[in-house]
């Protein structure tokens, strides 16, 4: 798998392009994500021309289509950020991004809960960034979220999990159509995909006994729409029982209670998500169970970002 090609707010990386000439560093993202990802910076108001240093901006007006407006001048840089926003989001559309940082409470780059200064003089937090509406808008199946928010682990395992299977399902696409790829590259997410959206795994198993070039898009719409909704643990139990069930022989009874009994402790909040996968792929790779070692469930992203680690 090529590296996934991802946008993120200059800032974020640490580059000096704030309005007051400063930058908001995410550690995390620079050196832990920042191997294993191609990131491609994007700062819209110093891209529009605003210059750095700059009269900080903000949104005002109505929430469900506020101007971008200098906060002491009142410059209205709407229609130049508009124009800029269609004409760059364009430019990232022919790069194949496979997902998108953006920095919170930003009025350019805010995914949700911006700022929006009505006339009364008194903010709503109900807003979206001028640069990130037309983003999302443009790119809706791209996997977008915002700095603040990747502080949550469960939200930050969703994302780079998001951001990964994109990128496989991407280079995928790009390659001549054969039926037998995109069997094959269903059959290896069938219990990634089990444990986002049972509804998704479901229709997409139909697409697939029809695996044909005429139903590929659909298949990637439904995919990638599958793996935004959120793996509860009441579904990642039901896929670590699925697969503790390839061992009813060839384990010890006391190897599948220890297994059965990981399984519950994850259930109860006990330990993290780590604890029956490596068991059940200890299990798979003794018994070389060829259906189980092939499933992206076991590595949907680098081992090394441990984001399964997270009780």
């Amino acid at each position: 798998m090529t590296p996934p090609r991802v946008g993120i707010s200059s800032c974020l990386l640490g580059d000096n392009v704030r309005w007051d000439g400063g930058h908001k560093r995410d550690v995390w993202l620079k050196d832990a994500l920042g191997p294993h990802v191609e990131w491609v910076p994007v700062c819209p108001e110093l891209e529009v021309g605003m210059g750095v240093p700059r009269e900080a901006v903000h949104l005002a007006g109505a929430p469900a289509n506020p101007r971008l407006v200098g906060v002491d001048s009142g410059d209205d840089w709407t229609a130049r950020m508009e124009s800029y926003s269609s004409k760059r989001v364009r430019q990232l559309e022919v790069m194949d991004l496979s997902g998108y940082v953006l920095k919170k409470n930003s009025p350019s780059c805010g995914m949700e809960r911006v700022k929006v200064w009505r006339p009364s003089g008194q903010p709503t937090k109900d807003g979206v960034g001028a640069f990130a509406a037309v983003l999302m808008e443009r790119l809706p199946l791209l996997p977008v979220e915002e700095e603040g928010r990747l502080e949550d682990a469960p939200l930050r395992e969703l994302f780079v999990e998001r951001v990964f299977a994109h990128r496989r399902w991407r280079d995928l696409a790009a390659a001549p159509f054969r039926a037998r790829d995109l069997v094959d590259f269903h059959a290896r997410h069938k219990l990634q995909l089990l444990a986002h959206s049972p509804d998704h795994y479901r229709r997409l198993g139909p697409l697939v006994a029809r695996a044909k070039a005429a139903v590929r898009d659909d298949y990637g719409r439904l995919f990638l729409e599958g793996l935004s909704q959120k793996a509860t643990r009441g579904r990642q139990v039901n896929v670590l029982q699925h697969m503790a069930g390839y061992f009813k022989e060839g384990l010890t009874s006391e190897e599948r209670r220890g297994i059965e009994e990981a399984i519950a402790d994850y259930r109860a909040r006990e330990v993290a998500l780590e604890v029956p996968v490596r068991l059940i792929r200890q299990g798979a790779r003794r018994l070389k169970v060829a259906y189980l070692l092939q499933q992206t469930y076991f590595d949907p992203v680098p081992a090394g970002l441990k984001l399964r680690n997270h009780v």
